[in-house]
Order: C-alpha cells, then structure tokens, then sequence
C-alpha cells in the first residue's frame, strides 16, 4: 500500500547536507567565499571584455554570454542556500521550487548549447581561418546566440510545463536545493514518463552539444597537426581553457543525468550538484584568466589603474 499522502504540498523541506548547526555554519563560511569569488570573478570578466575593444570579437563575446550564464546559475541557488545553512527549518514554498528547477533546466541547457557554440567558433578561426570573418561575422554570432537562448528554453522548460508532475507527502527533498531528479522521487503513481521527459530533455541538452563539442575538437586537432610546430602551441593555447571548462561542466552534468543510480535523489545528486552549479562557475574565470594571455594582459592593465 502507498505510504504517501495523495495531497499535493504547498511548500517542501530541503534536508541539505546535516542538522549539525557547527557543521552548517563553517559550510556557510566556505560557499559564501565560492560565492563572491564567483560573482567578482565572472563580473570582472564581463567588464574586462566589455571595455576592452581588443576582445571584441566572436570568441570573448560568447566567453561574456558564458560568465553571465554562471553568474546567474550561481546565483539561482547559492543565495537560497546560504539562508537555509543559517535556519533550522529549510522550507521553500512550492512556487518558488518550481521556478528554481525551471531556471536551474533553462540555463544549464542554454549553458551546454554555448559551449558547444564556442566550439564551432574555434574549429572555424583554427580550420578554416580565411572563412572566419564572413562565417562568424557579428549578424551570425548574434543569431546563433538567440538560437541558444529559444533553442535551449523549447527544450528544457517548455516540456517541462506541459508535463507536470503530480507530487505527494512526505514534502521532504533529499537535496540543499529543488533539483528534478530529486524532485522526482516526490511524485505520485508512475513515474516512467517523467523518466523519459528528463532523459530525452539530458539527452539533447546535454549528451548532443557534448557529441558536437568532441567532434569540433577532433577536426581542430586533425588540422592543428597539419601546422608547422612553430604554430601548434598558440593555435592549442586558444582550446585550452575550453576544453578544461567542458570537462568540468559535461564531466559531473553527464554523471549526473547518465551514470548508474540505483533510485532517484541519492546522496550522489547533491555532491555532483555542487560541482556544476557552484564549483564550475568560480572555476571559470580562473581557468580563463590562467590560460587566455588577452585576459591576463586585460587584468594586469586594469590593476595597474588602481
């Protein structure tokens, strides 16, 4: 006999990492410093980009898009979780639940969809470098990146609306956030048709911009070993920190929604969750500052002001 309660809750309990309040206040200490590294970092990259006329061009604009999107991904959960470390009760209404999966879906998607963009434009400026300037000239670079934005909110959250989830007590969420596998755990009768939803909407969000990203890399690198060894380091020195980003992103993302679970909203979820909605968007700016010279250059003449 189903234990739960068929009445749909109005408001969920987020069960987050322990009860232990010492325990919470020092993992709010160390996410509130994630956090303004976060923020200053991506903001400082935006402004970076912004007032520099030499970045300019196609790839730090999408490399702008990119830290707005982790600003705003960071920002959809951390804040929300900073207040519940410091509470004892961590109650988040219905509502508010519901419009944090669907910011959660809508960015990470667009966020992949970017990725893979960023992609393209490298195997175009390293592949084909005499066509870069008519193939990535600002008219297509902007339509590509709306395409991102509609493409991305089709998929991920517009399915999602037309197929809700009818959800039962006990209103307790095994997570620090409302995240849609942990979310699912909390659904009434069959579940099999959700199941499919998540995995078709992982599948074309997540695993397809992946495939795109590996398949753009293995012509650069076919192409970049073409090149005298004088050029091989500069031409690998611009897919460094994209790769690096990838891996990090689509690493725990696809273990996440693709790796073996035996239920929904295990433990696993939440660590996996941290890494690519808090770690990766402070990361970032780093691995962009470290292995772009035009940024450092950027940074260096922006603190010599100061």
């Amino acid at each position: 006999m189903d234990t739960k309660n068929l009445t749909t809750p109005t408001e969920f309990i987020l069960l987050g990492f322990t009860d232990d309040q010492n325990i919470n206040f020092f993992l709010f200490f160390i996410f509130l410093v994630i956090y303004i590294f976060t923020v200053v970092g991506n903001l400082l990259i935006i402004c970076i980009i912004l007032s520099n006329h030499r970045l300019h061009i196609p790839m730090y604009f999408f490399l702008c898009i990119l830290a707005f999107l982790d600003l705003c991904n960071s920002s959809s959960v951390i804040p929300k979780f900073l207040s519940d470390l410091l509470s004892v009760c961590r109650i988040i209404s219905a509502g508010l639940c519901g419009m944090q999966i669907f910011v959660i879906l809508f960015l990470g998607g667009t966020e992949c969809q970017l990725l893979a963009l960023m992609a393209y434009d490298r195997y175009v400026a390293i592949c084909r470098p005499l066509h870069y300037p008519v193939l990535m000239r600002w008219s297509i670079c902007f339509h590509l990146t709306a395409f991102v934005w509609i493409f991305s909110f089709l998929i991920c959250v517009i399915p999602s609306l037309l197929t809700p989830m009818q959800l039962c007590y006990p209103n307790l969420i095994n997570h620090f956030m409302c995240e849609v596998l942990a979310i699912l755990k909390l659904a009434c009768g069959d579940i099999h048709l959700s199941a499919i939803l998540i995995f078709s909407i992982s599948f074309i969000s997540l695993l397809m911009p992946f495939m795109l990203i590996i398949i753009s890399y293995i012509c650069i690198i076919a192409s970049v070993l073409k090149i005298k060894s004088a050029g091989r380091s500069r031409a690998f020195s611009t897919c460094t920190s994209h790769v690096t980003v990838v891996a990090v992103f689509f690493g725990t993302g696809m273990f996440m929604y693709f790796g073996p679970s035996s239920e929904y909203s295990s433990n696993r979820e939440k660590y996996l969750a941290i890494f690519y909605l808090i770690i990766s968007p402070m990361l970032n700016p780093i691995i962009y500052s470290l292995n772009n010279r035009d940024v450092r250059e950027s940074i260096r003449k922006l603190a010599y002001k100061f």
